[in-house]
């Protein structure tokens, strides 16, 4: 396959972060679409919201009332999966590991981005969003220091349509006792590949997408953001620290602000793709917290939107997805072009009088 022009047969993509593959289809992306249309997105149109239990001074579902902060807030998850006091338990019913399970402590946090209701990262200023990426390092380190934290996943999950219950920005913490699946397997992956080749795998395909070109999206001096040749999300996107680091802690001030406009750029033009608050769900995946050296990782974040044509025809994750392997219609090359073609300027500014 020359990476200039990719088939535009059925192919198969490999995943060297997950060891998995992705079936492509391009000849699909034209097929007619009678099926469910989803509603589309619309942005609150207040700053404050009386009845909104994240914004300042409100109470709030648990019982507890916010204070009137100004800039971002982070508190314990009323409604927490996760808990620090959990009972240590490990049990196997059959003694075969048919019927295992054991217990798994940790902790859940919310973080609001800002006070207004109705901004989205997109709509935030660059130092701004610098302030949510200190908190973001900042929970990190603290998390991760506790005795019973191995891993602090940090995500944001963005419109009703990615589950959100509530509009007002923010994002989540949940920091687990084991690794998950997902880092759990990325780690083992890079670890691989580090044994193997002695380099990191991130940093050697940053590399070679940087030369390629084609499935770049945006960068600036410290990041950069493609759409992974393996993407199976519609709009996928991955987003690479350019010095091999393995944390968002680690990050220095220059960096954190280079992160925080390409936020500011990326989900801008995730919004002008469709003209509406674009839905994803985002996270970093980075070192585990469990106190061991992880030269193997390299600090990066994954965007899932599920748009696939327009504001209103979502992608599914049904059937041969979740019988057999994940599948996608317009190739990561397509989506790449599509995302880097668009204005770094937000369509509400460019619509105002």
């Amino acid at each position: 396959m020359k990476p200039e022009n990719p088939p535009e047969e059925p192919h198969r993509r490999f995943n060297p972060l997950t060891r998995e593959w992705v079936l492509v289809s391009p000849h699909r992306s034209q097929r007619p679409w009678l099926g469910h249309l989803e509603a589309a997105a619309v942005s609150p149109a207040l700053p404050y919201d009386p009845g909104c239990y994240l914004c300042p001074g409100n109470e709030r579902a648990g019982g507890a009332r916010n204070p009137r902060y100004e800039t971002t807030f982070v508190f314990t998850n009323d409604f927490a999966a996760l808990r620090p006091d959990v009972q240590a338990m490990r049990q196997d019913e059959s003694g075969r590991g048919l019927l295992l399970s054991e217990s798994e402590a940790g902790t859940c946090r919310v973080v609001c981005f800002a006070p207004r209701h109705d901004l989205t990262l997109a709509r935030m200023t660059v130092p701004e969003i610098t302030g949510v990426v200190d908190v973001w390092a900042q929970q990190y380190h603290e998390i991760g220091s506790l005795p019973n934290v191995n891993y602090v996943q940090i995500f944001e999950n963005r419109g009703e349509i990615m589950g959100c219950s509530n509009p007002h920005p923010h994002g989540q913490i949940w920091a687990n006792q084991t690794i998950p699946n997902e880092p759990r397997k990325e780690q083992e992956s890079q670890q691989a590949y580090l044994e193997k080749n002695r380099s990191c795998l991130l940093c050697d395909y940053l590399q070679l997408e940087a030369k390629i070109g084609t499935r770049m999206v945006l960068d600036n001096a410290h990041f950069a953001a493609l759409v992974p040749f393996w993407a199976v999300w519609p709009f996928e996107v991955l987003l690479l620290a350019r010095r091999h680091t393995g944390d968002i802690a680690s990050l220095d001030p220059v960096e954190r602000s280079s992160l925080a406009d390409i936020f500011k750029q990326l989900t801008t033009r995730y919004d002008n793709l469709f003209e509406i608050s674009f839905p994803y769900s985002m996270g970093f995946h980075q070192s585990p917290t469990d106190g061991e050296a992880h030269p193997e990782w390299h600090f990066h974040a994954h965007f899932y939107p599920p748009l696939l044509r327009s504001a209103t025809i979502r992608k599914f994750m049904v059937g041969y997805e979740m019988l057999a392997s994940p599948q996608r219609d317009i190739t990561p090359e397509v989506a790449a072009a599509t995302l880097r073609n668009l204005s770094g300027t937000h369509y509400a500014e460019l619509k105002l009088p």
